[in-house]
């Protein structure tokens, strides 16, 4: 029989319970037994949601991230939160966000905001997971309870548990020195630990324990291939068995190498490797087990069922009792459920599977497997209707769009002068001082904008209503900062919901959930649009708003726009066309709507693109392909404009260092990135690399709620000064303001209005 498993679940919750519970805990308004207490309710519900599975994941629930429990686990603590006495919990999140709760902060004042981790893109997804810190130094000490704490839970449960680790090589591999010593070196220190933890595991009778190595699926080179062997040999006297889980891309080079490893079993991405997977089923010794990723665990589509059977047969055939299937990876990356979208335009519907359905489908296709396809006719009948109404729509391909894509030509992605020639242009418009002050686009989401948003979209408030109610949200912000002295203004956002969902809904192609909410790091979630069709834009989109903020002041105002390039990375995408096509049906669209501006009178643009790195293949050797069509699409939405016209565009919390070209190659005229959190650690590549064109370098970290002063942010514009001429870099925040609230906003912002005044002076 085919054993089925899970690598791990949605962990926020359908109707995302843990977000509530988590923000409530912050601002003091329930207890940590209350917060702890939902975490418990979430996995439990979460284990019987997938009772139907040989194996469930445990250990794969977070109440901020995955690879800071591991580094807990570990016992790895930055030594700025080591002297904490308080409870764990609270310390965890010191290192989460920069502090815990209110009340977890009045016993000491030395205990309060310190410095958060640094926060990164978790291989090539949308979710961010703190960064593991190391030195020289590092030593580490196994903390079971959490893990204990689960599992003793789903055993009262009657789970039958599988623990879910990240393996050592992938936690150094993910992990930042910050003297320069070599990772690898920590690996003797680390692998004790880890033995340790799975004699744990084996005394509390525990069978199999997932190991993740998603490094694997990257290139290393010889020393990191070596410490596999080195990990795995010191771990071969363990008393359970380990399943080695890869996932978000192809072994290659290293399929050789995970197949000889002494594990137990090997899990392969199916969905991005399915030709490994019969390589993989012939080098592996006969006594180890395949886990095959049949199910898409990154995107919504749902699997052609027959067409899957078609080659899991043969090799279950061959395979018999040694086949287990699963999702490709976690689920953590979909959506809960898609029983409860009531208001999905029923055919669409009819095309997806959330991650409650994928387990559903992984059913089916044990069924099938185990007790032949008749078992369950129906479902397979069902599963092949659904895929061949979404091959045949006449919803999905528009010939106009294909017409306009076939007319682009190089000269869309070309500005007319050159970046020198632009600035002196723009400089007289704008009569700007040096450091000039920006923020990123978004202020403050407020009780008050939610609420007029909900109202409106039950129908409770009719347009005008809510036109007023955003007139009066962008009235405040455009106010506020006049009073704060900022150099170049922003509308503030109010009316939307989010950076991508707000356009996706403008666009035609897209179609949206009510509740495919999915987790990009702690509390905050994002809701993807589904892109199923070709895209057009049928009318302006944010030209009015802009026009209004505008009207509120004599200052520069940007327009705000989300680049095709992120629309794209943050939705759920079609799989039936090249990514690259639909990245250029975007950038028409979205280029509409940067000349309507234009005409608009809008002098400064603002064109985001937070997850252009995200998008990048995993193996350096396919940069190339990606980078072309990217910038390419950022090119075609942004330079159809005029010299005196000012594009900025904004990078978000990912590693620029080494595709700092191919930003220089986007021609952007300012660009603002994050660096408060790495200590602007981003700008080394300016050592070596001379950036062109002007860099606003983050200096107000947005996702924790500690207020910089006023000397840290000079402290960082001088390092940044160090690599950027002075003449050419702006002063701003890391990121938009949504997530904060106005009495942390207004003192940051003083202090660093301030900070560039002093930059002024010094100057």
């Amino acid at each position: 029989m085919i054993t089925t498993h899970n690598l791990g679940f949605p962990r926020i919750g359908a109707q995302r319970e843990l977000k509530f519970a988590l923000e409530s805990y912050w601002k003091n308004q329930s207890s940590r037994d209350e917060l702890k207490t939902v975490g418990t309710q979430l996995r439990a519900r979460h284990w019987q949601d997938q009772a139907r599975l040989d194996f469930v994941p445990v250990g794969d629930f977070a109440f901020y991230d995955q690879v800071l429990d591991m580094s807990f686990t570990l016992g790895n603590l930055p030594e700025r939160v080591r002297g904490f006495h308080g409870d764990s919990l609270d310390n965890y999140f010191r290192v989460a966000r920069g502090r815990s709760a209110q009340n977890a902060e009045q016993h000491a004042a030395c205990c309060g905001g310190v410095a958060a981790g640094e926060m990164t893109k978790w291989f090539d997804t949308n979710y961010h997971y703190i960064v593991p810190e190391l030195d020289a130094a590092t030593q580490f000490t196994l903390d079971t309870s959490r893990l204990v704490e689960q599992l003793g839970e789903a055993r009262r449960l009657g789970v039958n548990a599988k623990p879910v680790l990240i393996g050592p090589v992938t936690y150094l591999w993910l992990g930042k020195t910050k003297d320069d010593s070599d990772k690898l070196a920590l690996l003797p220190r680390l692998l004790p630990v880890y033995a340790a933890l799975l004699d744990h595991f084996a005394a509390l009778g525990i069978e199999w324990v997932q190991i993740d190595e998603p490094a694997l699926v990257t290139e290393l080179d010889a020393k990191w291939r070596d410490a596999f062997v080195t990990a795995y040999d010191a771990l071969s006297a363990r008393r359970v068995r380990l399943l080695l889980a890869t996932y978000f891309g192809q072994l290659r080079e290293n399929l050789d190498l995970a197949c000889k490893l002494p594990v137990d079993g090997l899990h392969i991405d199916a969905i991005n490797a399915r030709e490994e997977v019969s390589k993989a089923a012939c080098v592996l010794p006969d006594s180890a087990v395949l886990s095959v990723g049949a199910i898409n665990g990154r995107n919504i589509w749902k699997t052609d069922l027959n067409a899957t059977l078609e080659w899991l047969e043969p090799l279950h055939a061959s395979l018999g009792n040694r086949l287990w299937i699963a999702p490709s990876c976690s689920l953590l990356h979909t959506p809960v459920d898609l029983t409860s979208e009531e208001k999905l335009d029923a055919e669409i519907r009819s095309w997806l599977a959330f991650a409650l359905q994928k387990l559903d489908e992984l059913s089916v296709l044990a069924s099938a497997l185990n007790h032949g396809r008749a078992s369950v006719a129906d479902a397979l009948a069902a599963n092949a209707a659904a895929i061949e109404s979404r091959r045949t729509s006449t919803r999905v391909h528009n010939p106009a769009v294909k017409a306009a894509i076939a007319k682009i030509d190089a000269t869309f992605g070309r500005r007319a002068s050159a970046y020198a020639q632009r600035a002196q242009k723009q400089a007289a418009i704008l009569d700007l001082p040096a450091y000039p002050t920006t923020t990123i686009g978004s202020f403050p989401q407020t009780s008050e904008i939610r609420h007029a948003r909900s109202q409106f979209r039950s129908g409770a408030l009719d347009m005008a209503g809510y036109r007023i109610a955003m007139e009066r949200e962008i009235t405040r912000a455009v106010k506020e900062q006049e009073a704060l002295g900022l150099d170049v203004l922003v509308h503030g956002e109010a009316e939307r919901n989010d950076m991508v969902e707000y356009f996706g809904e403008q666009l035609d192609g897209y179609a949206f959930s009510q509740f495919g909410w999915v987790q990009s790091y702690g509390s905050r979630c994002v809701k993807p649009p589904i892109l199923f069709g070709d895209i057009s834009r049928p009318k302006a989109m944010t030209v009015e708003w802009i026009k209004y903020a505008q009207a509120q002041t004599n200052k520069p105002m940007k327009g705000m726009l989300t680049g095709p390039v992120t629309i794209l990375n943050w939705s759920f995408v079609r799989d039936d066309q090249p990514r690259s096509v639909s990245c250029h049906q975007l950038a028409l669209a979205i280029r509409e709507e940067v000349l309507d501006l234009e005409k608009a009178g809008v002098r400064v643009i603002q064109i985001d693109e937070a997850a252009l790195r995200e998008g990048l293949p995993l193996r350096r050797s396919q940069w190339g392909e990606y980078l072309r069509w990217a910038v390419e699409s950022f090119r075609i939405t942004a330079n159809g404009v005029r010299d005196e016209t000012q594009i900025h565009t904004h990078m978000c919390y990912s590693e620029f260092n080494d595709i700092i070209a191919s930003i220089a190659d986007m021609d952007a005229d300012v660009i603002t990135i994050e660096t408060s959190r790495s200590d602007m650690e981003l700008l080394d590549a300016f050592d070596e690399f001379s950036y062109p064109n002007q860099i606003g370098p983050g200096v107000y970290d947005i996702h924790s709620p500690n207020i910089p002063s006023q000397e840290h942010i000079v402290g960082l514009m001088k390092k940044a000064a160090e690599r950027i001429p002075a003449e050419r870099l702006w002063v701003n925040p890391d990121c938009g303001l949504k997530t904060r609230q106005w009495d942390e906003v207004i003192p940051a912002l003083k202090n660093m209005v301030a900070a560039a005044h002093t930059l002024r002076q010094s100057a």
